[in-house]
């Protein structure tokens, strides 16, 4: 049974045509100990049928622990948003830890559109500011379902 409506469904097929590239989310998940799982890979399961330029890969995190530190997961449920540049894979550095339901549907769909090459909506003078950042910054957004 479908989570999103049918409405829901056509703005995001519409949303999701202005992609110029492929975008994988990598589902990092277990079988045991993990309450949310399952929640969150019906969530992502919407996604590839409305966009042929999305995919979704499971990654066991047990099993492939070389994966999951290269992409810094730590828990789970966790999803690493990955471009493609040229048939290369681009890590957007972009993660979403726990079920990405509610209101962080949303910001995953917006770093899908983003990482697939939508163009953001930023001003200008705040792409200047983020060009002068000159050396890594972590940024981390906590929210608590309500």
């Amino acid at each position: 049974m479908a989570l999103l409506s049918p409405a829901d469904q056509q703005k995001l097929r519409e949303s999701f045509r202005e992609m110029t590239s492929p975008v994988r989310l990598l589902f990092f998940t277990q079988t045991r100990g993990c309450e949310t799982c399952l929640q969150t890979r019906q969530i992502l399961d919407e996604l590839p049928a409305l966009s042929e330029q999305i995919a979704i890969e499971e990654v066991n995190f047990i099993l492939d622990k070389e994966t999951a530190a290269q992409y810094g997961i730590d828990r789970v449920p966790a999803i690493a948003v990955v471009g493609d540049d040229s048939g290369q894979p681009r890590d957007s550095r972009i993660r979403f830890l726990g079920p990405p339901a509610g209101y962080e549907f949303v910001s995953l769909v917006q770093a899908v559109l983003l990482v697939g090459g939508h163009l953001s909506s930023l001003t200008e003078a705040n792409r200047r500011r983020l060009a002068a950042v000159d050396k890594p910054v972590v940024m981390q957004v906590f929210t608590t379902p309500t």
